[in-house]
């Protein structure tokens, strides 16, 4: 099995150059990842670079704390949108999860799948800030608003994806809504492990490495 069309090929750091971020759709285009991902600031750069390729134009949204205003994350997805991605990576509003907010939680998942205008969606529920009982709980609010995809982690709080959260998330949503495990995946090997609990896209910093078989050192993403 090759696992290049899993990876969202990712560059978050915040002192990223233009010529860091030419490197990363170069590479992607190479090894033909699913995406990049980047920060919105570089989506209409990318969206130059891959332009005609099959490498999609991957963003994040409310990065990282997802304590923005629910306006506000719909503004940043209609905009990066325009701009040129074609996916969106979504941080949740924690604070509302630990309170039991569920109805405004999940509603503004709601409305930031709504400014997708079709797109695909992906949910963060930062696996290492929530008990297993928020993990499922997250999980199943953001499917019921319409998520593509639950996301373990941003890669930057204190855990990244491990194979429990993976396979926990999978179990709660199903056969048919995507899981994406980020933070801390490095090799190969780790890439097959969480794709065997049950992950549909990697999300990695790594991705150069991974396919030619080398372990990259630590890093946040």
């Amino acid at each position: 099995m090759t696992f290049n069309k899993l990876i969202d090929h990712t560059l978050l750091k915040p002192d990223a150059s233009d010529a860091d971020i030419d490197k990363l759709c170069a590479e992607a285009q190479q090894y033909d990842f699913a995406s990049v991902c980047v920060n919105p600031h570089f989506v209409s750069r990318c969206a130059t670079n891959l332009k005609g390729s099959n490498v999609k134009v991957c963003t994040v949204i409310g990065f990282p704390l997802g304590q923005t205003l629910t306006s506000v994350k719909v503004y940043e997805t209609k905009a990066a949108i325009k701009a040129g991605a074609e996916e969106i990576d979504m941080v949740i509003n924690i604070s509302m999860l630990k309170q039991r907010l569920d109805i405004e939680f999940q509603g503004e998942i709601a409305q930031v799948k709504q400014a997708c205008a079709g797109h695909l969606l992906k949910v963060i529920i930062e696996t290492c800030l929530l008990s297993d009982e928020e993990k499922v709980r997250a999980c199943r609010l953001a499917v019921g608003a319409g998520a593509d995809y639950v996301k373990t982690s941003t890669g930057f709080a204190s855990g990244g994806a491990t194979i429990a959260d993976v396979a926990l998330m999978r179990q709660t949503v199903g056969p048919t809504i995507g899981v994406k495990a980020s933070g801390g995946i490095r090799s190969l090997e780790d890439v097959k492990a969480m794709v065997e609990a049950g992950a549909t896209r990697i999300g990695t910093s790594s991705g150069v490495k991974i396919m030619n078989g080398r372990q990259a050192e630590g890093g946040k993403y």
